[in-house]
């Protein structure tokens, strides 16, 4: 019996999710059994406001190559976390617009979303199947090896510091640059811009992540030291969410003070609050550069093998839901051996539901030569390959615009 399939999209934005899109329309348009493909605007919210965007005209070819490029979201985001009262509203919608597949992509809290309806609609045995698809650049899923999105942000920060780094090396003056990455509570971003290092290179020197207690005279130290050591250039790479020994995260007073709806505080501001501090302490030039949302968008250092494998982990999601699968999502794993084979398990999404996925304690000792070629195995094949762009009588890349403020139907 034919139904309908709809797709929400949750959280961050990152360069892979509209390959994640494209993976899943595409996938869609070829099943018999699917008569219409559904984008909820502004995902979950759109669902409850009714605004939606029919997807079938973007199943031509070249649109889903357009859209496979486009950074960011082409049906939008949110962040909200449902309540009970909601539930049936929610199955009531769906119901009547012929929704029999519901696909969610997003994060840690977006599974929550997943969780939350798939229970529901199975308590009320309503034929509707729900599915997650994973997404982060914070690469924090739990019961993943990576994460759709991370490889393409890995590589901006690898481009990136390079680049900071050479900028920075010029002038024989001792300086130091402190470069803030995203990460509330896992290191895998700063990891990753510290891949110029593991590659062979002399900076960055420091990487501060969440995972290890940030102790401010220790850094201090650190710098001093590397000076004394001859070095007139010092590159650090710090999360936004790197705490003190007692868990409070250092530099709360450059922060906001305010919280998302998951309680989540916005942490963007420690690379001025440590800016500040080497100022004051050690009295060198010193530049903070917040890489912020550039991380996630940066489609011109897109990693083909990311947006290759978001788009197989989107059609992967329909082929779930078809064969009647619901309250799972999908979880990219690397195959044992030297040579890198990823492939898509199907995991319950209460396993990566509101939880996080550190780096593991055997990482935290940068300087041993064993933990850098461990943690450069890893990262390298996630950011390989160019995409090949499609692009405008300009000579620029040609973006998808969908209309995002919702249509009702």
């Amino acid at each position: 019996m034919a139904t309908s399939i709809m797709i929400g999209l949750s959280g961050g934005p990152s360069t892979a999710i509209n390959a994640t899109l494209a993976g899943i329309i595409r996938r869609a348009a070829a099943a018999p059994e699917i008569d219409g493909i559904l984008g909820a605007v502004h995902g979950i919210q759109g669902v409850l406001a009714e605004e939606f965007v029919d997807l079938r005209p973007c199943a031509d070819e070249e649109q889903l190559r357009i859209l496979r490029q486009t950074p960011a979201m082409a049906i939008g985001s949110c962040r909200k976390k449902l309540v009970p009262e909601e539930y049936p509203q929610i199955e009531e919608i769906l119901t009547r617009k012929g929704i029999g597949l519901f696909l969610y992509v997003g994060g840690n809290d977006s599974m929550d979303t997943v969780l939350k309806l798939s229970r529901y609609f199975q308590e009320r045995k309503s034929p509707i199947r729900v599915v997650g698809v994973p997404k982060t650049i914070d690469n924090d899923l739990p019961a993943c090896d990576h994460s759709p999105g991370f490889g393409s942000a890995a590589k901006y920060l690898y481009h990136t510091m390079s680049e900071i780094i050479r900028d920075s090396v010029i002038y024989p003056v001792q300086n130091v640059v402190i470069a803030e990455t995203m990460g509330r509570d896992s290191g895998w971003l700063t990891l990753s811009a510290g891949l110029p290092r593991f590659l062979g290179k002399t900076h960055p020197q420091i990487l501060a992540i969440p995972e290890v207690p940030f102790v401010e005279e220790d850094f201090l130290e650190q710098i001093r030291r590397i000076f004394r050591q001859g070095d007139r250039t010092v590159v650090c790479a710090v999360s936004e969410g790197i705490r003190d020994p007692q868990g409070t995260y250092v530099g709360m007073a450059a922060k906001s003070g305010k919280s998302d709806v998951f309680g989540h505080q916005y942490l963007s501001g420690v690379g001025k609050y440590l800016e500040a501090l080497v100022t004051r302490e050690i009295g060198c030039k010193v530049r903070s550069i917040e890489l912020n949302v550039m991380q996630r968008c940066a489609a011109h250092l897109a990693s083909e093998q990311d947006l290759r494998e978001a788009e197989a982990v989107g059609a992967e999601a329909v082929e779930l839901a078809l064969r009647g699968e619901s309250g799972v999502t999908l979880a990219l794993q690397r195959k044992p051996g030297a040579v890198y084979a990823p492939e898509i398990t199907a995991v319950p999404v209460e396993r990566i539901a509101n939880q996080v996925r550190n780096v593991p304690e055997e990482w935290f000792q940068l300087e041993d030569p064993q933990v850098r070629e461990e943690i450069r195995a890893y990262l390298l094949p996630l950011i390989q390959g160019e995409p090949e762009q499609l692009l405008d009588e300009h000579g620029l890349p040609k973006y998808l615009e969908l209309p995002m403020e919702g249509l009702r139907f």
